[in-house]
């Protein structure tokens, strides 16, 4: 071969291979920027404003966690938004949403019911809810630390009279279960000492949340006896909720997480009523009764003549047209009919 034809050969290689590297180091450099860019969020040239961080559902008695404040497009912000440079986070504690907001989305002035306000208890009523308002003495109402959205159970204290010997039956039961407690006397958020913790107040009245059926109930056990608060904890509604979806009592939606979602939080915010529990006084000592005694036996021993006319004490029943019945025995008696004619015979024993 010609060395000619092989010089130009061996050129014409090396240039080759310098033009691929030099175009390989040429898009690797242009797109690791825009790797980069795509990984860093987008820069949003805007004030911040209040968000809500979870989905809020109209009656949302509004906690620390609720809220937050993120950048928002200035061109998007609206005059209703709650802006951080004018805005007390704490003060919006204890509110209640008006209107569902969705998570992320702003929050807007007219969608708060603050307490004190017009219709501020019934933008807290779920849906079909009722408000009752329960009398409780500071023992009966866990000291005061219940505050409005907790959850307690409601306790049914009363004495069951009966018995042959007039001792009543001492019981306590628990009536409902998973109720919402709406306001403490007239007060519907929590009250922050100068360090910024809960002030726990003693109350004597508090106002749950209820369906109508429920309401009712409450009215007349009002009347039975005492009532006493049990404050529930944040565990037991998804443990119970857990236990009704083993029982086959609750049906989860397939395929669809968000479905999934709005049934448990609706079955969590759910009073329950029936299945109660109890406990009388002989759970608590031997010297207490179990169950209302039984009556004690009249003195006398009643029986019935053949006409209906009732015979009492020994004394004879007398039949119309002058016939006398005979005494009727004491203890233990079989009676024995013979057409219209009925005797009672004793069988003595005891």
């Amino acid at each position: 071969m010609d060395s000619r034809k092989v010089i130009l050969l061996v050129g014409a290689l090396i240039v080759a291979v310098v033009t691929a590297l030099f175009a390989r180091s040429l898009i690797a450099g242009s797109a690791a920027p825009q790797a980069a860019a795509a990984n860093q969020p987008p820069v949003v040239n805007g004030p911040e404003v209040l968000v809500a961080t979870r989905a809020l559902p109209i009656g949302t008695i509004l906690d620390a966690t609720a809220l937050k404040f993120q950048p928002w497009p200035r061109e998007l912000v609206d005059n209703a938004y709650y802006l951080k440079a004018s805005t007390d986070l704490a003060k919006l504690q204890g509110t209640v949403v008006r209107n569902p907001i969705t998570a992320g989305q702003p929050v807007t002035q007219g969608a708060l019911v603050k307490p004190g306000d017009r219709g501020f208890l019934a933008a807290a009523l779920g849906p079909g809810m009722r408000a009752v308002t329960v009398p409780v003495s500071a023992q009966a109402a866990v000291a005061g630390f219940v505050f409005p959205g907790d959850r307690i159970d409601l306790v049914l204290t009363q004495s069951v009279a009966g018995g042959g010997d007039g001792t009543p039956l001492h019981v306590s039961e628990t009536i409902m279960r998973n109720l919402r407690v709406l306001a403490t006397d007239q007060r519907t958020d929590n009250i922050a000492g100068d360090d910024g913790k809960t002030v726990v107040r003693t109350f004597s009245n508090v106002t749950i949340e209820a369906t109508p059926k429920i309401a009712e109930q409450i009215a007349v056990a009002q009347t039975l006896g005492s009532l006493s608060l049990s404050l529930r904890s944040i565990a037991d509604n998804s443990s119970e909720l857990e236990e009704a979806i083993a029982s086959g009592a609750v049906k989860v939606p397939d395929g669809d997480p968000r479905a999934e979602k709005a049934m448990m939080l609706q079955l969590a915010s759910q009073p329950q009523t029936g299945a109660s529990t109890y406990a009388t006084g002989a759970d608590v000592s031997r010297f207490q009764r179990r169950s209302v005694p039984g009556r004690a036996p009249d003195s006398g021993v009643s029986s019935m003549s053949s006409n209906g006319m009732m015979a009492s004490g020994g004394a004879p029943a007398t039949i119309p047209g002058g016939t006398a019945q005979a005494p009727v025995p004491s203890g233990p008696v079989v009676r024995i009919a013979r057409g219209n004619n009925v005797s009672a015979v004793s069988v003595g024993g005891k």
